[in-house]
């Protein structure tokens, strides 16, 4: 899979995503990651890449000439329109769902705004989806770029261990994780839960699962409206309404 990033802090990306496993699964061939820098294609002398909005208002906008000539680089010699990006307050607010979606695609390009944002008119000449990292505004586009990048490419085969490693974490099938322990058995007064220790597959999975649902139920009740519930579920989630 390939990400090509438009944006004026190529740095940014290659100290987050160069190492741990995003930084493997690149070293492996698994995924491609490419960041470019908007300023090296300005045409202005001192490079610069914004310019005063019209109308009137604070800040500065980024420029039409500079993006889309970034852009026009990584698809000019290729056969099809790369799925496009540009990460914004305004788009749709990124999730597990979202994240699985963007997974089929073989090549994204991302586009990180900056300053007071980006003239509209590139953004209706290249864009295909708005997307949004939560309800609130950053300085730039990098940190939620990032942030979609690390979520998708995990889900590309073979960049983690097994696809379990994925299935079961928060979100995955609208539950929370289930508590994880590790060695000592006892520590801090606190054990680990004699299930873990029985080596009864069935209990321990069964043990999970409710967990999952606990944990859902107490932190995040919203999420269990768009979870897949059997009748036992929602049995052991009335059951927990009780208590």
């Amino acid at each position: 899979m390939r990400f090509d990033v438009l944006t004026l802090f190529p740095e940014m990306f290659e100290a987050v995503l160069g190492d741990s496993i995003i930084g493997r699964a690149r070293e492996n061939g698994l995924i491609e990651l490419n960041f470019i820098q908007i300023r090296d294609f300005s045409t202005d002398k001192h490079r610069r890449v914004d310019d005063y909005p019209y109308g009137g208002g604070t800040g500065m906008l980024m420029s039409v000439q500079p993006i889309y000539d970034a852009y026009m680089s990584v698809i000019k010699d290729l056969s099809y329109k790369p799925l496009t990006i540009y990460m914004s307050p305004q788009g749709r607010v990124f999730d597990q769902k979202c994240a699985i979606e963007l997974s089929k695609n073989e090549h994204i390009v991302i586009l990180c705004g900056h300053y007071e944002g980006v003239d509209q008119r590139v953004l209706d000449e290249i864009v295909d989806m708005e997307l949004s990292i939560g309800d609130f505004v950053l300085t730039g586009g990098e940190i939620p770029a990032m942030a979609v990048i690390d979520t998708v490419a995990r889900l590309v085969p073979g960049v983690l261990a097994s696809v379990s490693s994925y299935t079961g974490e928060s979100h995955f099938n609208s539950l929370l994780e289930y508590p994880q322990y590790t060695r000592p058995p006892e520590i801090l007064g606190r054990s680990v839960p004699e299930v873990l220790l029985s080596g009864h597959h069935a209990n321990i999975e069964k043990w999970k699962h409710e967990q999952s649902l606990m944990a859902t139920y107490n932190k995040r009740p919203d999420m269990l409206e768009h979870a897949e519930l059997s009748k036992s579920d929602i049995e052991f989630i009335e059951k927990l309404k009780k208590e």
